[in-house]
């Protein structure tokens, strides 16, 4: 499974879906996860990365309401979305489930069962 981070990003002031990159290689380069990057970098609507997102600037971006949205992925999930993350002995709550994680869902569930052209 994959996890994505939807926020405001802070020096763009722009939303951002960020996800780890496959540089690594201790992430999984799965079909929903490539799915998901393809499908959110069409729709043009906020900027799509993969790149490292320490701990430090979930938090920051917690504690300032630009965290809008966790979600992780995978074939057999297709999305979870997550309403908590707990770091170092604390809880960041998360809105959960929005309009992101369900629009993804609807997409990928909608283009596996036929209702959408992919």
């Amino acid at each position: 499974m994959n996890v994505f981070f939807y926020l405001i990003n802070k020096e763009t002031n722009r939303p951002e879906l960020v996800t780890a990159p496959l540089t690594r290689g201790d992430i999984l380069p799965g079909v929903t996860r490539a799915s998901i990057l393809d499908l959110a970098r069409s729709w043009g609507d906020f900027d799509v990365s993969e790149r490292f997102l320490p701990m430090a600037e979930i938090v920051e971006a917690a504690e300032e309401n630009r965290l809008l949205e966790v979600f992780g992925a995978g074939t057999a999930a297709v999305v979870s979305p997550v309403s908590c993350i707990q770091y170092k002995g604390k809880d960041i709550d998360i809105p959960a489930v929005g309009g992101l994680t369900k629009r993804v869902w609807d997409e990928i569930t909608g283009i596996q069962y036929g209702k959408i052209e992919g």
